[in-house]
């Protein structure tokens, strides 16, 4: 295919996103090429709307649209200031509303510590972190990222950068899904569940 480099160009780009392999990213490339019921068009039109209508909140990160910035949670009297949940992107948040269960408000790091994929948390995420602590008067600050090496070095890391600002800072409890058995448990979930009970 090295003579429809259109076509290896959109390959490329769609291997960039989270989640796709290089044998997906060629699959949606080929439909794309291949479509007849407008699929193309309307993928664009998606994307340009996105674009056109689609920010971070200036306050917390979360996904809202441009003309309502701050986003409807960071604008929400009835969510307890004092809490906050600081997640590696806007999907952290995503994920933790759909549970019903948390009425704080929210801080995106925009990435997390991985040396080895070279990524790194964004140097101004972590000081506006510590401003909105700060001027925000935040009593607890609950880091809810992943159970991965790179998640646990950027727990730690945050845990050292807001231990001089007098936060309670906690993290999410990790254990035995719902609906799962002990014997599909791996160690390390093991050890933290028991790590992490809670009296009845």
């Amino acid at each position: 295919m090295k003579h429809l480099e259109p076509l290896n160009l959109l390959i490329n780009r769609l291997a960039r996103l989270p989640g796709v392999g290089r044998r997906s990213a060629e699959r949606m490339a080929f439909r794309l090429a291949l479509d007849t019921k407008s699929l193309r068009r309307d993928l664009v039109t998606a994307l340009e709307e996105v674009d056109a209508h689609v920010c971070c909140c200036s306050r917390c990160g979360n996904l809202t649209l441009k003309s309502k910035d701050p986003c409807a949670i960071c604008t929400d009297d009835r969510r307890d200031r004092h809490l906050m949940c600081v997640v590696e992107d806007p999907s952290g948040i995503q994920q933790i509303e759909a549970a019903g269960a948390y009425q704080g408000v929210y801080h995106c790091m925009m990435g997390k510590l991985s040396p080895m994929q070279g990524q790194d948390i964004p140097p101004d995420s972590v000081e506006r972190l510590l401003t909105r602590v700060r001027e925000e008067k935040v009593r607890e600050v609950i880091l809810a990222f992943d159970s991965d090496m790179e998640s646990d070095a950027t727990t730690s890391y945050l845990h050292e950068r807001l231990g001089g600002e007098g936060v309670q800072v906690t993290r999410l409890a990790f254990g035995i899904p719902a609906g799962s058995g002990i014997a599909y448990s791996d160690p390390v979930t093991l050890a933290r569940a028991l790590h992490g009970r809670q009296g009845f």
